[in-house]
């Protein structure tokens, strides 16, 4: 220790060196020889004149410190300091560094990531091989020189998930036969399959365990008990008193995501789990979705809201009253039972329930509605109700969508209906036949027990089959459905009570209902609700708990999701299927955190919290340094030095050097802009989209080095306040909800940016969900920023714009997403299509903004290497949607840079008649 702190070497020896000073003081004080005194009588001579230049007859003994400095701090440099040296036992073996790298080691990920940075240091240092394995992903133990190894630590991230029982098992039996020391960076969480792991690693060399003393933190589902949000929380240590907060997360009105609410969660000293209920507002809760422990980094901190949170609104009308002391009789008692658990169930007058705007409206053996109740009706579904209707004797006596089809019928009905099974009936009671695989119903298991002995019958008619979702065994329509609007009505053909068949009094029931989305809080893991069903990944967790777009992923089945643990083809997110959505979290409502108990005779330390820093170049540097002051000191003590003003000199060019460093570097930047084509995308702030935006550029930067003429340089991030535009023909800008909104100054610079010829890109990245109603999110922020700007009257791309065709012929623009919806400047009134010639003089110079939300960037990204860096599509029709971005990227940058030549060719048959050719 020195001066508090902690200071070694790597060849302490070699300071055995530093003895040599005092001998090296006497040598230069002895080198020159001190002069010899003699008498000269002519010296008398001398007397009286003044020497301006005087030599001093000896080394100044601050100019001999100076240089026992100087040797000092090489024989220093040389020993190999090393600043907060870590005690390590000797090995020249290989060493496998072993990381759990699930969801628990991401909390204190840059800690876990600096200590095998520092063992890789040391490992090259002492000449060793390293492999750096991660538990959580199927890779192959190679070892590698450190060097490899740490180029490579930027992209070893932790998963969202943890290693099974089966990865563990797979990597033991992989071990192969080689001998190697292992550090183990575990996450302290105890699964199965590490006792595996750990003995078949004690069989090839040493074993150490590196934890943190914090322990795992995570979030269990949540659960809607008795009107409240019921939130669990766990632990694996126990020892102390503990209290986090969990944020309610969700949209506020104006659809921009904050925190909604706020509760405490309190473990006591020895309790492994805590629990707290919210009170929210239905509207409240319907917004939520997710919930967060407030100040950590994990993806098991973090607990995704599905449907199970929502309940749904739903209104129940009956065709009849229920008669006293006949409540099974009642068209609405079996519905009731079967939603008061999972939904908010409103009954009342029609007129009364559709200014509610409940999500679902039941109708039993209701059949005529008012002209007044069926507009209301038909405007509740185009905004996305859900009308579901049950036959009766009442639908079956009237003339209800009999010779023409009702707004509010799926089908046309047949006069009197149908019954089976009684003494006049026309045969035995049917039962259900199986669901076919386009049914909402599919997977579901037919009770045999489940028969019908009445029901209407739908009339025969070209578009019955493909509203067909359930039939019985003779191939009748039992459950048909149409969309309309955003909405659908379903119609059961039976009635919502026992009366006509036995489906009320059956599980199936349920479970129909829940297919339909009536439902809300169907438990998850029903293996009747799973079968048969696929669920598509919306939105996916990465380690650290941030949600990522997960609509490139490939969909999961029902079953899958019952039984197959998370990993790379199941991560934790958010899934739909069809009106469902469903949240797979990292902890699942029966999982329980349990801390891992090492063996004794496994060493277990925590993560260091010092790093090793070799200060060898520090004192090097510093002996050079003393070394050039004392060439300086050596020249002005003999006299050779040029005066006090070539010192000054020197010492005003330094501070004009570093004064203007800045600025000179500012105008080396400028004029490397100003001599080649480089293109820029503005700032945002939100630094991942800056990064795909950045990448983006770069990538169409190498396609058009590779096929065209033009050779940009490396694109550069804009800031609107600070940079010049000028330089720039083509500016991408990308647009995010929290981007902040230009200044006055910037909003004039961008209009004489537009004005003086340059090009802007906007891209609103929505285009997988800007198309399907209101505006988006991202749709209305690019409305706020385009408001100071001067931009022209804009029109959809037509099909003959210069943009099809300046390099390529195109007639689509895709990016990541497919969105048609491209706009530029609006042609002038005059373009005409002039006779023989397949286009029109649109645009007489070029458009100044392009608009679009097919996130070209994210298309065009490459890294360094040249590899593409985002999923695109699947297969070979994601290739080809690349392609044809990279082409509409090249199009662009011939648009702007060349104008509208192409257009111009309009003039040829002109030009040529004149010519008399």
């Amino acid at each position: 220790m020195i001066g508090g702190l902690s200071i070694g070497f790597v060849t302490p020896w070699l300071l055995s060196a530093l003895v040599i000073l005092p001998v090296l003081w006497l040598v230069l004080r002895a080198i020159p020889p001190a002069p010899v005194k003699r008498l000269f009588p002519g010296v008398v001579l001398l007397l009286g004149l003044n020497d301006d230049d005087t030599v001093t007859d000896r080394t100044p003994w601050w100019l001999l410190l100076l240089r026992m400095l100087a040797v000092a701090a090489v024989i220093i440099g040389l020993a190999g300091p090393l600043l907060n040296p870590q005690e390590r036992e000797d090995g020249n073996g290989p060493l496998l560094i072993l990381m759990d790298a699930s969801w628990a080691s991401a909390s204190d990920w840059d800690a876990r990531r600096t200590m095998v940075e520092a063992l890789l240091d040391e490992a090259a240092r002492d000449g060793r091989v390293v492999a750096v394995q991660r538990l959580t992903a199927s890779e192959e133990v190679r070892f590698a020189q450190a060097d490899v190894w740490k180029s490579r630590m930027a992209g070893v991230l932790p998963a969202p998930w943890e290693g099974s029982e089966e990865a563990h098992l797979a990597f033991a039996k992989g071990l192969g036969s080689q001998s190697f020391d292992t550090i183990w960076l575990s996450d302290g969480l105890a699964r199965e399959g590490r006792d595996a792991v750990l003995a078949a690693l004690q069989e090839r060399g040493d074993v150490r365990i590196v934890q943190t003393g914090r322990g795992a933190l995570a979030l269990a589902p949540p659960r809607y008990e008795d009107g409240k949000v019921l939130l669990t929380a766990q632990r694996t240590q126990t020892a102390l008193e503990r209290e986090i907060t969990v944020q309610a997360i969700g949209l506020d009105p104006a659809g921009t995501e904050r925190v909604l609410a706020a509760i405490p969660l309190s473990f006591a000293a020895g309790d492994a789990a805590t629990e707290n209920a919210l009170s929210l507002p239905s509207e409240l809760r319907a917004r939520l979705s997710r919930f967060e422990i407030a100040g950590h980094r994990s993806a098991g901190a973090v607990s995704l809201s599905d449907d199970s949170l929502r309940r749904r609104e739903v209104a129940l009308i009956s065709g009849r009253e229920d008669r006293e002391g006949l409540q099974l009789l009642s068209p609405l008692h079996y519905l009731r039972q079967a939603l008061d658990p999972t939904a908010d169930v409103l009954e009342g007058a029609l007129s009364d329930l559709l200014p509610a705007n409940p999500d679902v409206i039941v109708l039993a053996d209701v059949a005529v509605l008012s002209d007044g109740e069926t507009t209301a009706m038909l405007d509740w579904l185009d905004q996305g109700g859900l009308l579901l209707r049950f036959a009766g004797p009442k639908l079956a006596a009237s003339e209800v969508s009999r010779s023409e089809e009702d707004p509010l019928m799926p089908v046309r009905l047949r006069a009197g209906g149908r019954s089976v099974g009684g003494a006049m009936s026309w045969g035995e009671p049917k039962t259900l036949a199986p669901f076919r695989v386009d049914s909402p119903f599919y997977g579901l298991q037919v009770p045999e027990e489940v028969t019908v002995t009445a029901q209407v019958v739908a009339q025969p008619d070209p578009t019955l089959a493909d509203r067909v979702i359930a039939e019985l065994s003779d191939g009748t329509p039992l459950v048909t459905r149409k969309e309309v609007g955003q909405g659908q009505i379903v119609l059961v053909h039976v009635t919502a009570n026992a009366q006509w068949s036995g489906l009320p009094l059956s599980g199936l029931f349920v479970q129909m209902l829940d297919r339909l989305a009536v439902l809300s809080a169907t438990p998850a893991d029903a293996e009747d609700r799973m079968a048969g069903t696929t669920w598509q990944p919306v939105k996916v967790l990465d380690g650290f708990g941030r949600l990522e777009d997960g609509q490139t992923l490939a969909g999961v089945s029902g079953e899958n999701i019952l039984n197959q643990p998370l990993g790379v083809e199941m991560r934790p997110g958010l899934y739909r299927d069809g009106d469902r959505l469903m949240a797979l979290n990292v902890l699942r409502a029966e999982d329980t955190l349990q801390p891992m108990r090492w063996p004794a005779d496994v060493p277990v330390e925590g993560l260091r919290g010092a790093v090793t820093t070799d200060l060898s170049g520090y004192f090097l540097a510093a002996a050079l340094v003393l070394l050039a002051i004392d060439v300086l000191a050596s020249l002005a003590v003999s006299g050779r030095l040029w005066g006090a003003r070539v010192a000054s000199a020197g010492l005003a060019a330094l501070v004009v050097l570093g004064g203007a460093y800045e600025a000179r570097a500012q105008e080396a930047i400028l004029s490397d802009h100003a001599q080649e084509v480089v293109f820029g995308h503005v700032v945002t702030g939100n630094r991942q989209v800056d990064d795909v935006a950045l990448a983006g550029l770069r990538g169409l930067g190498q396609v058009l080095n590779f096929r065209t003429s033009v050779e940009p340089g490396p694109p550069a991030s804009v800031d609107l306040e600070r940079d010049e535009l000028a330089f720039y023909p083509l500016l991408y800008w990308p647009i995010t909800t929290d981007q902040p909104t230009p200044s006055r100054d910037a909003y004039v610079k961008l209009n004489a940016y537009l004005r003086s010829g340059g090009m802007i890109v906007f891209d609103t990245r929505d285009g997988d969900v800007a198309g399907f109603g209101a505006s988006s999110p991202n749709g209305r922020k690019l409305q706020s920023l385009a408001t100071g700007l001067d931009i022209p009257p804009l029109d959809p791309l037509p099909s003959d714009h210069v943009l099809t065709r300046t390099f390529y012929l195109l007639q689509d623009f895709p990016g990541r997403y497919l969105s048609d919806d491209v706009w530029v400047e609006a042609a002038p009134a005059d373009a005409v299509l002039i006779e023989g010639m397949p286009f029109r003089n649109l645009n007489d110079g070029v458009t100044p903004v392009v608009i679009g939300g097919n996130d070209w960037a994210a298309a065009w990204a490459r890294d360094a290497r040249g590899n593409t860096m985002y999923p695109i599509g699947r297969g070979r029709s994601g290739e080809r949607q690349r392609e044809l971005a990279y082409r509409f990227g090249v199009n662009l940058v011939m648009h702007v840079l060349t104008g509208n030549y192409k257009s111009d060719q309009v003039h040829v048959p002109a030009l040529l008649d004149r010519l008399g050719q």
